[in-house]
């Protein structure tokens, strides 16, 4: 078996989508204003492709190791199933999500981007990196983005998972009707 064979046996099983947020659904700039609070970038691409594996099926849960007001708006924006926030490791939430959604370690994929992501990479099913994460994360992936994360990574994620399970054409036919 090839590693692109490889690759799309293991999107086949996947049943939950864990994102990082800072450096993977944004570009890992944060934004204070004058009055301290943070502001961040997210891709509309990125979102739609949340979106389309929750009519697919498939569930997405943020972790991130440090919480933003602006993140609770964009999970609801992108019906994500949970958040969970201040999270470190990311490891210590893992084995909740998995009784929780009853799934194995196989049927769970995790983007990350950086360190504090190496933890949870290493443990899921399907590990992916955004192109610009670090290399110490980049080695642990089982796929690497073409695109940077908050730039349409997620969205390349999504698709890749819904076309190996054969649910992207209904997708498209969805919004093509």
């Amino acid at each position: 078996m090839d590693i692109k064979e490889e690759l799309l046996e293991k999107a086949k099983r996947i049943k939950i989508l864990l994102l990082d947020v800072d450096g993977v659904l944004t570009d890992g700039r944060i934004i204070y204003d004058s009055s301290g609070r943070d502001m961040k970038f997210f891709d509309v691409h990125d979102g739609l492709g949340v979106y389309c594996l929750k009519k697919a099926g498939i569930k997405t849960i943020l972790i991130t190791a440090k919480g933003s007001r602006a993140i609770g708006p964009r999970a609801r924006d992108m019906q994500v199933e949970a958040v969970f926030e201040n999270i470190s490791p990311k490891t210590s939430v893992l084995e909740k999500i998995l009784k929780k959604y009853k799934v194995n370690t196989e049927e769970v994929c995790f983007v990350g981007d950086d360190l504090v992501d190496l933890c949870l990479m290493k443990r899921v099913g399907l590990p992916i990196a955004v192109f610009n994460a670090a290399p110490e994360i980049k080695q642990a992936a089982s796929y690497i983005t073409l695109k940077h994360g908050g730039r349409g990574a997620v969205r390349e994620v999504a698709e890749l998972i819904l076309k190996a399970q054969g649910k992207w054409g209904e997708i498209v036919g969805f919004y093509d009707s």
